[in-house]
């Protein structure tokens, strides 16, 4: 998780969907750039929640097959899913959601970690991101039956990046807004740039327990399989699944974080990481982004571009 270290008077911080929201920017502009924040959540659990009955995702996976009418932010939020497929080879893919119910996460989280393990799993492959498919010109989509949307990997970061650029259009100043880990800022940032603790350990907030570094521009993002966890009959299993076989991906990474030009592209890239465990720093360097990996060890591993302790801190 990624937490910044600003004067507390210019902070917004408030649960949502199934996280922490932090908003920081000029006080004097905060209010306006709130409402920005909480419209565009809103917005998007209600077009991309898995656990939600009246979701857009949801009518898409009762439709059975059938062309569904789709909001404009839920064929955007389509559309970004598809596109990080496309880029990762299928490593991400957006038709996780059978896969991830099939390994017992089929409740809001909160629900699943409570209720102890589930009576049985299953190892469900995703059903394919090519089997989306999403007319902008008619406002519609549709997927076969039984194929059930998960947006875990890109809704939340474009959340970031959307509320991010609403709220510096809506007031002028410079904004971060950090979504569990999912960072994305507009606008003018502070001279030295804004700084972002990352850290392994959501619970924590030191630098001794991570790294600090500073982003000017763009997006940065950690994936993690050390917080979505759950117990089930054969042991715990994380919530970043390799879409080929529907299991948990190998455990090589506990944390991922990456620099992007967006929010959605850097959590596209660490969500891949995880999946892709010991290739991932070739790959990540192949893409010139910045990126710390973090081995089940605690080993770490920097990318070109991501500052070492020595350096003044900077990334993206």
């Amino acid at each position: 998780m990624s937490v910044v270290e600003i004067p507390p008077k210019s902070i917004a911080q408030f649960n949502a969907l199934g996280t922490t929201a932090e908003l920081i920017t000029d006080p004097a502009t905060l209010g306006d750039a709130l409402s920005c924040l909480v419209q565009e959540l809103e917005a998007i659990d209600l077009a991309c929640s898995r656990f939600r009955a009246d979701s857009e995702v949801m009518r898409l996976r009762a439709a059975a097959g059938q062309w569904v009418t789709a909001s404009a932010l839920f064929r955007e939020a389509l559309h970004a899913g598809v596109r990080a497929a496309a880029a990762t080879d299928g490593d991400v893919d957006p038709t996780v959601g059978a896969s991830l119910d099939a390994l017992g996460w089929d409740r809001d989280f909160g629900v699943v970690v409570s209720r102890g393990e589930p009576a049985k799993i299953a190892l469900v492959p995703a059903a394919g991101w090519r089997r989306i498919e999403i007319d902008d010109e008619r406002e519609r989509v549709r997927v076969p039956t039984g194929v059930t949307i998960d947006l875990g990997a890109t809704a939340k970061a474009l959340a970031a990046d959307r509320a991010a650029t609403a709220a510096y259009a809506a007031t002028g100043a410079g904004v971060l807004v950090n979504l569990g880990g999912d960072v994305a800022v507009a606008g003018p940032a502070p001279a030295p740039g804004w700084p972002v603790l990352v850290t392994d350990d959501h619970r924590t907030s030191t630098d001794a327990d991570g790294e600090t570094v500073a982003i000017h521009s763009g997006g940065l993002a950690t994936s993690s399989t050390t917080v979505r966890r759950w117990q089930t009959p054969y042991g715990f299993v994380h919530h970043i699944v390799d879409p080929r076989h529907g299991a948990p991906a190998p455990e090589v990474w506990r944390t991922v974080s990456v620099c992007a030009a967006s929010c959605v592209d850097a959590n596209t890239a660490s969500t891949a990481a995880i999946v892709r465990g010991e290739r991932a720093p070739v790959w990540l360097q192949s893409l010139a982004l910045p990126a710390r990996l973090v081995r089940v060890d605690g080993r770490v591993v920097h990318t070109d571009g991501w500052p070492d302790a020595e350096e003044q801190p900077w990334a993206a």
